[in-house]
């Protein structure tokens, strides 16, 4: 079912293709799936309460009503909003936009739709992308669009409903990525490393902030945490930050419709040079920051308070990330963050001096070693650093996880960490702390876990590493894509078995001017 939206949709994207660059369709076609999943749920919310104004057992049968008073009681926003459905006005209903998807204003009738929609969902003011009246489209694809959409049904269940808009933003996400010739882990992350992240930070209350939000997907498994733990989703307060404007809005749409209240800034920006929650203490960072950027440096970010370690170099922002999101913890605050395993030994220009100073500190609490190709669309090899603003137990020591056994291959390509898999890790993290999260004793595992002493780390030059630490076998850690790395590797196999043939040659040469042929 899913598989058939997604190649059905592509198809259409493709279309659209020859007239407008990626950046451009994207916000098109993105815009309307959205349409249509708030007008599916609205339309799925209206069916439940007409069943209900008529079943004589239920709290909301209406004894005697006539058609006309259940039609009217029907457009009463309240029923709606009691169960975080968007109220959607009539005029922007996706069966009124599919009537009339042939007429040559449909481009001005979705805009239209689109500023009611805003209207009616203030948090969703200055989100919506209102440009299909204005799309460089030739006649008729807009309309045809509309029709295509109409084929995706968002299905009964609002939770199923919510999942498969889900998929689809990440599939469309990952597709877009590929075709604007970027690295698609800009846009999410794959949901089991943010599982991981969630399992281990468990943000049960307070303020969770993400300073390269994305779309979203860190908000959105935390509220399912809280849910899954028996909390409500009031009890948390979700701050973010995103450069890229497609991903910002996704991300506001993303909570919009989750009923989750957010404050992603008043616009796009870039989180170094315009830091729009500066005043924000978090009670949780969790963040999976685009590996390795190297254009991240500007004038203005000298002598940046948030440097308390060192400055970071002008070549690569990981550090600089680090950094930015202990300055941002409170004294109780912890973090969890993606990175690429480079950043776990780099002493190239400032890193090494950074990561002594942070260890010395001792804010470095946990580090795990991920399995490689968890990524869509990258096979850098990532790692998670969970930092603390200021440690309560285990002080002077790093819990240090090698998880590189750890998951299944669900494709030729992708990995994912299993349900047991975070379990294992999170329980780990939770008995080391003895937080009370789990039952468990904690206790080194030869191969996969060790706690190590601030002493010990420094004594390795302040790599941080977990194979060398917990026993398990070397495997070199780098940042290179393993296709790069094949195609060079196959080159230098390619350079040594030519001169191994002239040497072979040679070597009978010299033995047939000996008189010995074979």
């Amino acid at each position: 079912m899913i598989e058939d939206i997604k190649r059905t949709l592509w198809a259409t994207a493709d279309k659209l293709r020859a007239n407008m660059d990626a950046a451009e369709y994207k916000h098109i076609v993105l815009g309307l799936i959205f349409l249509k999943y708030i007008s599916d749920t609205f339309q799925t919310r209206q069916n439940e309460l007409q069943a209900r104004f008529t079943a004589a057992e239920d709290d909301y049968y209406l004894e005697g009503a006539t058609v006309l008073e259940i039609n009217q009681e029907l457009e009463d926003r309240d029923y709606y909003k009691e169960v975080n459905v968007f109220w959607v006005p009539e005029k922007a209903r996706w069966e009124m936009l599919r009537a009339k998807a042939k007429q040559a204003d449909i481009g001005k009738r979705i805009d239209d739709a689109l500023a009611l929609i805003e209207a009616e969902n203030p948090k969703l003011k200055g989100i919506l992308d209102k440009r299909y009246a204005r799309a460089q489209l030739p006649d008729g694809k807009l309309g045809e669009l509309v029709d295509l959409i109409s084929t995706i049904g968002f299905g009964d269940s609002r939770q199923n409903a919510i999942d498969l808009l889900g998929q689809v933003y990440e599939y469309f996400l990952g597709q877009f990525a590929s075709a604007e010739g970027k690295k698609g882990g800009q846009f999410y992350t794959p949901a089991s490393i943010v599982k991981t992240l969630v399992a281990v930070l468990a943000p049960h209350h307070g303020k969770v902030y993400d300073p390269c939000c994305g779309s979203g997907g860190m908000f959105v498994q935390s509220e399912k945490f809280i849910e899954a733990h028996g909390g409500k989703l009031g009890d948390v307060s979700i701050y973010g930050q995103e450069s890229n404007p497609t991903t910002w809005r996704l991300a506001a749409m993303n909570l919009a419709i989750r009923g989750i209240d957010f404050n992603l800034g008043k616009e796009p920006a870039d989180t170094f040079v315009r830091n729009q929650h500066s005043d924000l203490r978090a009670d949780f960072v969790l963040a999976n920051p685009p590996f390795n950027v190297s254009d991240w440096w500007h004038g203005s970010l000298e002598g940046d308070p948030r440097w308390v370690y060192g400055t970071p170099p002008q070549g690569n922002a990981n550090y600089a990330w680090l950094q930015h999101m202990q300055y941002h913890l409170k004294p109780t605050g912890r973090a969890g963050i993606v990175l690429a395993n480079g950043s776990m030994s780099s002493s190239q220009s400032s890193e090494g001096d950074i990561r002594r100073a942070m260890v010395d500190a001792d804010k470095i609490e946990v580090m795990v070693a991920l399995p490689g190709q968890l990524f869509f669309n990258t096979q850098i090899p990532a790692c998670l650093w969970f930092l603390a603003k200021q440690k309560k137990v285990r002080k002077g020591e790093v819990l240090f996880i090698d998880a590189r056994k750890l998951g299944r291959a669900i494709s030729r390509v992708q990995v994912e960490l299993t349900d047991d898999d975070i379990k294992k890790i999170a329980d780990t993290v939770h008995a080391w702390r003895g937080d009370g999260e789990t039952d468990a004793t904690y206790a080194d595992v030869p191969g996969f876990c060790r706690s190590v002493t601030l002493a010990e780390i420094a004594e390795h030059g302040h790599v941080l590493t977990p194979g060398r630490y917990v026993g398990a076998e070397e495997v070199e850690d780098d940042d290179e894509a393993f296709a790069e790395k094949m195609q060079r590797l196959t080159e230098k196999l390619g350079e040594q078995m030519a001169k191994g043939a002239e040497l072979d040659a040679l070597i009978r040469q010299k033995l047939e001017g000996l008189g010995y042929e074979f």
